[in-house]
């Protein structure tokens, strides 16, 4: 297992985010740790701002819920290498989003914007452990066996 550092911020006096960081298209950005996203999600905005192309996000047909709407347009982009800490995935097809308003609110409280959520669809797999008293993720190198 890869032990990786998680940032806890606090947003309310008793709510609070987790934080990681990630480094893809050759630069570093903060995720939002979310063990009750089913999947890993980057922004639209920011991925176009940091290079990508429009024409690389494959528009799907699923339309995402959550996030303060039951009917949002996705997408799905394939990123050749991402790590997270020590940690890395290569050949990965992420969803993407646009998650303006969590980066809106972001801004408000004077915080960094995030690219996005790391969601079940990599915690699960590579069967994360959380671990607050350390402020720690652990990731496995390899996937584990799913039981359908």
């Amino acid at each position: 297992m890869t032990k990786i550092p998680l940032e806890i911020i606090q947003l309310q006096p008793d709510g609070f985010h987790t934080l990681v960081e990630i480094q893809l298209l050759d630069r570093t950005f903060k995720m939002v740790v979310d063990t009750g996203a089913s999947k890993t999600v980057l922004d639209k905005t920011t991925l176009l701002e940091s290079g990508i192309a429009e024409s690389q996000l494959n528009l799907t047909d699923v339309l995402s819920t959550g996030l303060g709407t039951n009917a949002m347009e996705s997408f799905f982009v394939h990123i050749p290498e991402v790590k997270i800490g020590d940690w890395q995935i290569k050949k990965f097809d992420f969803a993407v989003l646009d998650l303006s308003s969590i980066n809106y609110a972001y801004r408000k409280m004077n915080l960094e914007p995030v690219i996005g959520v790391l969601g079940g669809d990599i915690l699960h797999t590579y069967g994360a452990v959380i671990n607050y008293k350390t402020a720690s993720l652990q990731l496995t190198n390899r996937k584990r066996k799913l039981n359908k």
